[in-house]
């Protein structure tokens, strides 16, 4: 995965040490043959009173030589029978805009785009700098 996002991978220790210590509610799907090909990280989240609760999916990979097999049809496939199992009535996630093999996976799939919702994010700089306001 840090391969696909062009950033530096972190030493196997530090990867095992981060693992240990998901924070409360992460929980993480996993792909595998003889070796892991993919996975899906996801937690539940609560919306509101008198709403059901529902899954949000922060990232699904899958290795670059398994991507076109079916293994993120998979990790899709039984996040949806654990947010049912778990009573939940609903999958969310994000998806790069630019990324148009991807939006055709989640089109295929049945996901539909909330065009009434738009992410956010604040990091870096304007997190720090929002933090220290007031």
């Amino acid at each position: 995965m840090q391969r696909h996002y062009q950033v530096p991978c972190p030493s196997l220790g530090t990867i095992l040490s981060d693992l240990a210590s998901l924070p409360s509610g992460v929980e993480i799907l996993v792909a595998e043959t003889d070796r892991i090909i993919g996975f899906a990280i996801f937690a539940t989240i609560y919306p509101g009173p008198s709403l059901k609760a529902g899954i949000f999916l922060k990232e699904l990979f899958v290795s670059q030589a398994f991507r076109g097999t079916g293994a993120g049809r998979l990790l899709m496939r039984e996040l949806a029978r654990m947010a049912l199992q778990r009573g939940h009535k609903r999958l969310d996630w994000t998806a790069d805009r630019e990324n148009n093999r991807l939006l055709a996976f989640y089109d295929d799939i049945g996901g539909t785009v909330q065009r009434e919702k738009l992410f956010y994010r604040l990091s870096g700089e304007a997190l720090a700098a929002f933090a220290d306001e007031g």
